[in-house]
C-alpha cells in the first residue's frame, strides 16, 4: 500500500459528509502528512515492505510540504510587518500637508484652504468650482496646464468678495484642451494633518483640518510651506 493510497482511504470514506466539513479544520497540516507516513512505516507488509526509491518519494513529499508551510508564515509575518510599518509612518504625516483625490473638503470660516486638480494630460484651460449646498460659491482658474497634480489657494472669499461660510464645500473641476479632445480631471485637497487613527484600515487615517483620509489614498505629503 503506498503513501497515497493512506491519505486517499479516509477520504474516500468520509465523501458523504465533504460538504458539510469543508472547513480549514479538514485541511491537512505537515503534522497529519508525518503522522500517516510513519502509520504506513509501521503498518507495511513485512513480506513486501516499500521500496527504498518510493520511502525516497515520499520524504521528499514532506520536506516539499514542510518548505511550503515555511514559506506561507514567511509571507504572513512579512505582510505584518509591511502593515505595522505602514501604520507608524502615518505618525510622521502629523503637522504636514497631505494632498489626496477627493472632491469635498471642510472649511472653518478662516483664513484659506488649498485645493487643486489632476490632469492626465495637457489642458489649454481649467475652471475650478467651489460650491456649498449646490450653490457655486466661486470659480478659479487653473494656472497650471501641464499634465499632473496641482494645488492652488482658495483665500476664503466668495465671488462678491465677501467670507465663505464655515461648512462643507464641494469642488468640480472643467477642463478643455486646444484640439478639443478630452482628458480626465480629478479634484484634489491639500490640507494639514491633525491626528491619526490607527485603528483603521489600509495603513490607518488620517484627520486633516479638510476631513479624514485614508493613509494609502494620500498622493504626497509636504511641509506647511510647500505647495505642489
Amino acid at each position: 500500500m503506498s503513501f497515497i493510497d493512506v491519505i486517499a482511504q479516509p477520504q474516500a470514506s468520509s465523501a458523504g459528509t465533504e460538504k458539510k466539513n469543508s472547513n480549514t479544520a479538514d485541511i491537512m497540516g505537515k503534522e497529519d502528512f508525518l503522522t500517516l507516513l510513519v502509520a504506513q512505516l509501521k503498518n507495511q507488509d513485512p513480506l513486501n515492505p516499500d521500496e527504498p526509491t518510493e520511502f525516497t518519494a515520499q520524504l521528499a513529499q514532506f520536506s516539499s510540504l514542510e518548505q511550503l508551510f515555511n514559506l506561507n508564515e514567511s509571507m504572513e509575518n512579512l505582510a505584518t510587518s509591511n502593515a505595522n510599518s505602514d501604520r507608524f509612518a502615518t505618525l510622521q504625516t502629523i503637522g504636514k500637508n497631505v494632498a489626496y483625490q477627493d472632491n469635498t473638503f471642510n472649511y472653518d470660516g478662516s483664513g484659506s484652504a488649498q485645493i487643486g486638480y489632476q490632469l492626465d494630460g495637457n489642458a489649454s484651460e481649467v475652471k475650478i468650482s467651489i460650491k456649498q449646498n449646490g450653490s457655486v460659491v466661486k470659480v478659479l482658474d487653473g494656472v497650471e496646464l501641464a499634465k499632473g497634480n496641482h494645488i492652488l489657494t482658495w483665500d476664503g472669499t466668495t465671488a462678491t468678495g465677501t467670507a465663505a461660510d464655515s461648512g462643507k464645500y464641494t469642488i468640480s473641476v472643467s477642463v478643455k484642451t486646444t484640439d478639443g479632445s478630452s482628458i480626465a480631471a480629478s479634484p484634489l485637497i491639500q490640507s494639514e494633518v491633525t491626528g491619526v487613527d490607527l485603528t483603521g484600515e489600509f495603513g490607518g487615517t488620517l484627520e486633516t483640518r479638510a476631513g479624514e483620509v485614508v493613509f494609502s489614498s494620500i498622493l504626497g505629503v509636504y511641509e506647511n510651506s510647500t505647495n505642489t
